[in-house]
């Protein structure tokens, strides 16, 4: 559920002073004292000041409102005491919401809470996405209008599959005639949505062979089209001919593979451990999938052909992807075989968590910066824009923090990769 204005007041503990859209969510925050912050906003921010340069407040709230800042933090006890009448009431006129930020409550919190609560929602997209795939896919296997049927419920509406003339094929639900809006789009590849009375409509065009049509009661969002899209792509497998069905048996396969390197249940993975392999192009026999231009192939006996992974089972498939890519990157057969696999494996973020823990975010990027420079004090210094004596202080201070020397290779070698694997 998004993170609205009334529901961050209450959890932070913020005054409202202008209640003007507390329904709104909240996109992101964002700190500035900049008179004119409007050039680097995207729109839905709650902004967040102490006031100390504002100009002249109607101006200052008209441009925040304009550019659709969705409500103005403004923190007391710093600058001012408290929130200036003058910019209450502009506020108040242009429709933006104010909210009292005491000394108490650090900007900081605030961003911690919205972060947070952007996280959650893009988990529960994710996992709704995934639950609607392995859903729709599973009614494929079944019939057309399984898919229908499938698709209707996890939109709350109605769903219909028309053919090329725009008559209904299988439909559950209420769906008006579609006739003549099929007609007016053809064959593609456009699709079209409105909304009629308190429902919301929309027509996907599946080639030259029909139509997908929706009805839900209120617009579709992000998750929701790509549901759609799914149900339009399983759909042509009952629609087209011998060549859409194996484009269409392909993208299964991929949907599936998708789902295991989400952490996802598939049925069909070899029993654990087994490899995954990045093969040549082939017959592979066994669950395979076609996946951003590579064969990959779950086996417990590669052939050598490929470039396998570690021994993973069905959980951690995604490490075995990327462990093969590393494979194929360092022209190896097996990932084993990589220079500094070991700190590139199961425990690899735990590692670099654990040895680069002593380091802040400043000691981090200078090292990094550092050891791409191949240790060299003024190239670091003028990619960083410091002087090499800073640099000299800050890979000193590492050092300190460390344990360990930085004249070492071995040791610049396990910093490196330790850095890359964050």
């Amino acid at each position: 559920m998004p993170l609205t204005l009334a529901r961050l007041a209450r959890e932070v503990g913020l005054t409202v002073h202008v209640d003007t859209g507390l329904d709104r969510p909240v996109a992101w925050v964002h700190s500035t004292e900049l008179a004119d912050p409007t050039p680097f906003l995207e729109g839905g921010e709650l902004l967040l000041t102490t006031g100390i340069a504002l100009g002249p407040y109607p101006a200052y709230a008209r441009r925040l409102a304009d550019a659709g800042v969705v409500g103005l933090g403004f923190g007391t006890g710093l600058s001012h005491a408290v929130i200036p009448d003058e910019l209450v009431d502009a506020a108040r006129s242009a429709g933006l919401a104010v909210l009292e930020v005491p000394r108490a409550v650090p900007f900081i919190a605030i961003t911690k809470a919205v972060s947070r609560a952007v996280a959650a929602d893009e988990y529960a997209a994710l996992t709704r996405t995934s639950e609607a795939q392995r859903a729709l896919t599973r009614a494929a296997l079944a019939a057309p209008a399984a898919v229908v049927r499938r698709l209707a419920g996890l939109l709350g509406g109605a769903a219909a599959l028309l053919d090329a003339s725009g008559e209904f094929v299988h439909v559950s639900g209420d769906l008006p005639d579609l006739r003549a809006e099929a007609a007016r789009l053809g064959h593609g590849p456009a699709g079209s949505a409105w909304q009629a009375g308190e429902r919301h409509l929309a027509l996907q065009v599946l080639g030259r062979h029909g139509y997908l049509a929706v009805a839900t009661p209120k617009p579709l969002d992000s998750v929701d089209r790509t549901v759609v899209n799914t149900a339009a792509s399983l759909l042509t497998l009952g629609l087209a001919g011998s060549d859409a069905v194996d484009e269409v048996r392909r993208e299964l396969r991929t949907t599936r593979f998708r789902l295991l390197l989400a952490g996802e249940p598939v049925d069909g993975v070899p029993e654990g451990p087994f490899r995954v392999v990045v093969a040549p192009r082939g017959e592979p026999t066994g669950f395979w999938a076609e996946y951003d231009g590579d064969l990959v192939v779950l086996t417990d006996r590669p052939d050598g052909s490929g470039h396998a992974s570690s021994p993973v089972d069905a959980s951690s498939v995604g490490r075995g992807y990327r462990e093969a890519l590393r494979a194929r990157e360092e022209r190896v057969a097996r990932f084993e075989d990589v220079p500094g696999s070991g700190l590139l494996a199961v425990d690899a973020d735990r590692f670099a968590a654990a040895l680069l823990a002593p380091l802040d975010d400043r000691l981090r990027e200078t090292l990094r910066v550092w050891l791409a420079c191949h240790g060299q004090w003024d190239p670091a210094a003028a990619r960083l824009g410091v002087h090499r004596h800073t640099i000299r202080n800050r890979v000193k201070r590492v050092e300190e923090l460390l344990g360990r020397s930085l004249d070492s290779p071995g040791v610049r070698a396990e910093l490196w990769f330790a850095l890359a694997s964050e």
